[in-house]
């Protein structure tokens, strides 16, 4: 049997390669797909890998494909998941799970494994992408296979050090983590009590807190071509690299870290803290450039559209009919948002700076106080009193039946 596993190099997918030889006689194809990790965490991965028993390596960098083709159409719809989380974690898996798709096809591989638990939301996404792509494959859920007999963090070490093998972390910073270059979160420890304050001392990986960060505020100007960013200060820029420099900057300024307690798909409730600087940044920057160039009926439908595209980005629905023709809408109200949007980071705060493009929607005449001649301030008489006819008609019924 070939079996190809969703590979991190971190604790889980460290068990699962010799869990898998000894529980299905397989051989194990290790696909790690990076989607943001730093040069500390892929170096020495492949060598890990082997001697935990895989039989063969992908490694497959595909940080911009990240960013260009999910990223940036989230971005574009301006998806938020209970008003809070920038999707992190969610609009990764998606991706991650159509390589695996790709290397189990060209290795004709049986099956593909994944090291995501029974009460998250990963398992959702990888099995739904996979369902999706290629319904043929087989799918291993290591945390609910029958053969699977390790309960907790504290067995996986267990199981790694009876077998020789080293362990990826260290006990007393068993946080449970996921990073991309979009953002890092943060579970477990003194997080799983709502009431506990968040360690950010010991927890924040990306940046400091806000009481930790410089007391001057820093500014940058995004530009946008039909709501895709493209330049940064007035110079063109990678997605890779904007998004990397946003990240700092933000992380310098304790941007873009919240603290959630979420509804997760499978119905349990869950806290965590998310770092998401520069996503952070980018979604301000993009909104204010919105507020300009969009009518006022496509801003109150997009709002529909962005809270239930975000839903499902959250469960894992991103290869799906609705996902697309959601998508072909937003990118329809994209057409004319372009422009620059400038903010003020200052100390946990975004502020807004100023915002400009050729296809803004603001026309002074109409909005100053000064009276022009677009605008006759006796108009609003004869709209005022259709709008409010029918609140007069049932005023003038409740009087009567008083009488």
């Amino acid at each position: 049997m070939k079996i190809v596993l969703a590979y991190s190099g971190g604790l889980d997918t460290s068990v699962i390669i010799p869990w898998l030889k000894e529980n299905y006689d397989a051989e194990v194809i290790a696909a790690c797909i990076n989607v943001g990790l730093t040069k500390g965490e892929t170096a020495g991965l492949e060598e890990k890998a082997i001697k935990q028993g895989a039989a063969k390596v992908y490694f497959e960098d595909v940080q911009e494909e990240l960013i260009t083709d999910y990223i940036y159409p989230m971005v574009k719809a301006g998806c938020v998941y209970e008003d809070k989380y920038l999707l992190g974690t969610s609009i990764a898996r998606p991706l991650i799970a159509k390589k695996l798709v790709d290397i189990a096809l060209k290795e004709g591989a049986d099956a593909i494994c994944h090291g995501a638990t029974g009460k998250g939301n990963d398992q959702i996404r990888f099995e739904l992408t996979i369902k999706a792509l290629a319904p043929q494959i087989k799918i291993i859920a290591a945390w609910r296979d029958d053969k699977w007999t390790l309960t907790s963090r504290d067995d996986e070490i267990k199981y790694l050090m009876d077998r020789g093998i080293e362990v990826p972390m260290k006990k007393e910073d068993s946080y449970s983590r996921d990073s991309n270059l979009w953002h890092i979160s943060h579970e477990g420890l003194e997080l799983e009590d709502p009431a506990n304050e968040p360690n950010y001392e010991s927890l924040l990986k990306l940046g400091v807190s806000p009481e930790k960060a410089p007391d001057k505020p820093t500014y940058v100007e995004i530009g946008f071509e039909k709501g895709i960013p493209v330049t940064l200060d007035g110079k063109k820029v990678k997605p890779l690299e904007l998004m990397t420099y946003l990240n700092k900057i933000g992380g310098e300024n304790g941007v873009g870290i919240t603290d959630l307690v979420e509804n997760r798909v499978v119905g349990m409730k869950s806290r965590g803290v998310y770092e998401t600087p520069g996503g952070t940044i980018l979604y301000a920057a993009h909104r204010d450039l919105e507020y300009l160039c969009l009518d006022r009926q496509t801003t109150d439908y997009k709002e529909t559209v962005r809270i239930k595209y975000a839903d499902l980005i959250y469960r894992g629905e991103w290869f799906t009919p609705l996902r697309e023709a959601l998508a072909a809408f937003v990118d329809t109200t994209q057409e004319y948002v372009t422009g620059t949007a400038r903010l003020k980071l200052y100390k946990g705060n975004i502020i807004s700076a100023g915002v400009k493009s050729p296809y803004s929607l603001y026309n002074a005449e109409l909005a100053s106080f000064t009276t022009g001649e677009l605008y006759s301030h006796k108009d609003a008489e004869g709209f005022i009193n259709l709008m409010g006819l029918p609140l007069k008609v049932r005023a003038m019924m409740m009087n009567n039946l008083k009488k």
